[in-house]
């Protein structure tokens, strides 16, 4: 799984495709494309807010889908293939559908010399899913970074924005363990 689109994708489209996505936009609430309006308004320019607009809607949407690519290029005034080019070098912005839960495991050289491999492969068993792929229960997907800056507390990783450090293969356990039971609980309406 990777950001990058191939040809044939919405970036090497037909011009009636673009009018056919932009016919097809799954439109924000009303309020959330205010506020984002707003945002926009009071940048020096568009662009500087670009992987703002798409990190807010892709919390809405789950990840950023061409129509939502087309979309927010009609509010800040950009083409669908700028925001591409943003977002295929930001690697918290999903081209595809992913997990609930977003699991970046650091593959620098810090965490590899700390026992990365040996934790991949530990998390890859434990979620039953390979590097790039998303659990048959939807629930995790696994993706590489390239540093996530916490060298000191190597090897380290990443769930939904909350980062984890000094990892074992018991603290992977516990983490994933937790999260299941939160998934599990929000789906049975049990507080969390």
């Amino acid at each position: 799984m990777g950001n990058r689109k191939e040809p044939g994708s919405l970036f090497f489209f037909e011009p009636d495709l673009y009018q056919t996505l932009r016919d097809s936009i799954t439109m924000l609430p009303i309020e959330m494309k205010k506020k984002i309006v707003d945002k926009i308004a009071h940048a020096e320019s568009p662009r500087e807010q670009a992987i703002d607009v798409m990190t807010e809607m892709q919390n809405y949407y789950g990840y950023m889908s061409d129509e939502a690519m087309v979309e927010a290029g009609e509010l800040l005034g950009m083409t669908p293939l700028e925001l591409e080019e943003l977002a295929t070098f930001y690697n918290f912005i999903y081209r595809q559908p992913v997990g609930k839960y977003v699991i970046h495991i650091c593959d620098s050289t810090v965490c590899w010399m700390n026992g990365y491999e040996s934790l991949l492969d530990y998390l890859c068993s434990l979620l039953n899913v390979e590097l790039g792929g998303t659990s048959s229960d939807g629930l995790f997907t696994l993706l590489p970074v390239c540093c996530l800056g916490y060298c000191d507390h190597a090897p380290a990783m990443i769930i939904n924005r909350e980062i984890y450090g000094e990892l074992t293969p018991e603290k992977i356990e516990r983490i994933i363990g937790k999260l299941r039971d939160r998934a599990y609980s929000a789906e049975k309406g049990i507080g969390e």
